[in-house]
């Protein structure tokens, strides 16, 4: 039975929304209900944002939306929606917009306040209970806004109404420019331009890892013969691998870091930042052969399948950066309590390895001092020391398991979910890892048979047994990447068809006609005041750049240049946004990069199971080749499945049965040869010892 001091979100999945459930709040979800009573009753509409593991969140819930006075007066003046970012990221990023444009900066939680209608006139990110700073408290914005919507809501109206005209010019893309290599360099210039030499990363603080930025330097450095870039991306993950920003003991990187140094983070972990940072030290691998990078990324991979997967195979979203209601005490360690569970030899290199004071050298975010608590980060000390170390992290994760873990946030994401697909996909290939391709996998087969309708088309959530009721175009182009990754690491051809499937929903249901790329939401969903196209790639990569790269990489599998010719629009209708900011773009520039070439198209036409095909193909997947396509022709078979994609029955194997591999660039092909050798070098890999 329903607790009567519940309100509406109670019987919500989200568990962000029932973290308010009791709140005294009068809290609605988002919906017809909600804004039918705002017009009813002539209010205006009180809309939070946030997701469940978000720390600033937690602090106003406890000290605004908790509070019988705060609840009150909200209660009178408003309709109040409470919105989960990860289950509506429509809502979500029209109103980011909306709070950017009117304040200048964004984040959780974001606070808006509309009319009826959806008309945004004030918004706002993490306010107090009581005016402090010059920010201003729930306390004083409550009655004032009140008081403006009775007194002068004509001026108000006029406010929305401005708000909306110039919202719909902002997602307005019209540019038809060709992006060029010109693009590249100057996307390259900028980075340079905020690049941390001493420490890694970009600009000050907050820092962010955005890994897809380290992918984009990968590619520059190989295109330019660039050392430079190689340089900004190794300081930047070897920094971030030994900071306080990764988790020594459970593995698993944290959301950011809150100081310039890696060193203070903000406690949150995320999938999409192990899925992401994992496609990036994948990459860092095969360009260095630097083990450190394959380490990293079998530490990830064990956080990740140890504590982030559901039974049936689909990956949770994010685990929360407070426990007993302290953010990262899960985390830290007093000198004390680490003396209780080390030996004396242990402790000792324990405090030289991984810095730890006895006063502490953890401090406080709010009260900038010494907490008289450690968080671990590291010196690089030798090899040797390796094994004690190992013991040391052992009894610590062994010790922290009786502590009161962090909330995780069961919340199946179809778009999250893609990007660890195709980041266990590269891993299982480049590794040699069969159990990343099977947990690649399951997370497939999770989403295929749990979060589509009955239609074939996704849902983007998925918790408690019930799928959400929306899809967007992350979700596909998410997970159309990480099946290209997927079949790229088995070469099961039934991967490919579902990619093309999906590809197919996009354009049926996303793609913009009148000026091309694709709308984040579907033409047959809930209508907002203005219909959204991303472009710039935040903590994660958009839609429309994914998309691109995808679209690069299907056209060439299944030689449709039509693919090819939709992902040059892509490019032209974002490229004024892109020439102004191209660093902000760097998931794009990667797409760019495929595009401009030499790209190849590489068919390997042999046995699949014999031993030389298998050679042929991992040393194909060890090579650090970013602007290739492969695909498996078995001679096995007569007509093969692939046949029905893409046009390889020509490709034969060679007369002594042995792997024949065909390289194809700008659009021709080389001789076939079956010295795979020779065949990567006509790829411009040089260096092919340790492949």
């Amino acid at each position: 039975m329903k607790n009567k001091q519940q309100n509406k979100l109670a019987l919500e999945k989200s568990p962000y929304l029932l973290q308010h459930a009791s709140n005294p709040v009068n809290w609605y979800p988002w919906g017809k209900e909600a804004f039918d009573r705002a017009l009813a009753e002539d209010k205006p509409v009180f809309l939070s944002i946030g997701y469940s593991t978000c720390h600033w969140c937690h602090v106003m819930a406890h000290e605004s939306f908790e509070d019988p006075e705060v609840a009150r007066l909200m209660n009178e003046a408003f309709v109040s929606v409470k919105v989960d970012r990860e289950e509506r990221p429509d809502i979500d990023h029209l109103y980011m917009t909306v709070c950017q444009m009117m304040t200048g900066s964004a984040g959780w939680p974001l606070t808006i306040i509309m009319a009826p209608d959806k008309r945004p006139f004030y918004a706002a990110t993490y306010l107090p209970k009581q005016s402090r700073f010059g920010r201003p408290g729930m306390l004083e914005l409550v009655p004032y806004i009140k008081k403006i919507w009775h007194d002068r809501k004509s001026e108000v109206l006029g406010i929305a109404a401005n708000i909306e005209t110039e919202l719909k010019k902002n997602f307005t893309q019209t540019s038809r420019n060709e992006l060029d290599k010109t693009t590249l360099k100057r996307a390259y210039q900028q980075l340079i331009g905020v690049f941390d030499e001493e420490h890694g990363g970009f600009g000050n603080a907050p820092k962010f890892p955005t890994p897809h930025t380290l992918s984009f330097l990968l590619r520059y450095s190989r295109r330019n013969n660039e050392p430079k870039a190689l340089q900004m991306v190794e300081k930047t993950l070897n920094s971030m691998r030994s900071g306080g920003i990764y988790d020594h003991v459970g593995f698993g990187f944290h959301r950011y870091s809150t100081d310039p140094y890696w060193l203070l983070p903000h406690f949150e972990k995320m999938l999409y930042d192990q899925a992401l940072l994992v496609t990036a030290c994948i990459e860092a691998y095969q360009v260095t052969r630097n083990e450190e990078y394959a380490d990293t990324t079998h530490e990830v991979l064990e956080y990740v399948l140890r504590d982030m997967v559901s039974p049936q195979g689909g990956f949770y979203s994010a685990e929360d950066a407070d426990s007993e209601g302290e953010e990262g005490k899960f985390y830290l360690w007093t000198f004390d309590e680490l003396r209780k569970i080390l030996s004396e030899e242990e402790m000792d290199l324990a405090v030289k390895h991984f810095n730890i004071e006895e006063k502490g050298n953890y401090i406080d975010p709010i009260t900038q001092r010494k907490s008289g608590h450690n968080i671990l980060y590291t010196r690089q000390l030798p090899g040797k020391t390796n094994k004690r170390l190992d013991t040391i992290k052992q009894k610590l994760f062994n010790k922290r398991l009786k502590r009161i873990h962090p909330l995780k946030d069961d919340k199946i994401l179809a778009d999250w979910n893609g990007a660890m697909v195709a980041a266990l996909a590269r891993a299982g290939a480049v590794l040699h890892e069969k159990r990343y391709t099977e947990a690649a996998e399951g997370a497939i087969n999770f989403i295929f048979r749990f979060m589509r309708d009955q239609n074939g088309r996704l849902r983007h959530s998925y918790r408690g047994g019930k799928a959400g009721q929306q899809d967007f175009i992350d979700d596909y182009a998410f997970l159309i990447w990480g099946l290209l990754e997927l079949y790229e690491a088995t070469f099961n051809v039934d991967y490919l068809k579902k990619a093309l499937q999906l590809n197919d929903t996009t354009f049926k249901y996303f793609w913009d006609e009148e000026n091309g790329g694709f709308f984040f939401t579907a033409s047959d969903s809930e209508m907002m005041i203005s219909r959204q196209k991303e472009s710039y790639d935040g903590a994660m990569p958009s839609g429309n750049s994914v998309s691109m790269l995808n679209l690069l990489r299907l056209g060439r599998i299944t030689f449709n240049s039509d693919l090819e010719k939709k992902a040059a629009t892509i490019g032209r209708v974002f490229s004024s946004n892109i020439t102004q900011s191209p660093a902000a773009y760097t998931q794009l520039l990667i797409a760019l990069d495929f595009a401009l070439g030499p790209t190849y198209e590489v068919v390997i036409a042999a046995d699949s199971e014999s031993r030389s095909t298998k050679a042929a193909l991992s040393k194909l997947q060890s090579a650090f080749i970013p602007n290739k396509v492969i695909i498996l022709r078995p001679t096995e078979v007569e007509y093969p499945d692939i046949a029905k994609i893409s046009p390889v029955n020509a490709y034969k194997a060679s007369e002594d049965g042995r792997a024949n591999i065909f390289v194809c660039t700008d659009y021709h092909c080389q001789a076939p040869t079956t010295n795979i050798n020779h065949a990567l070098k006509n790829m411009g890999v040089n260096d092919l010892t340790a492949l």
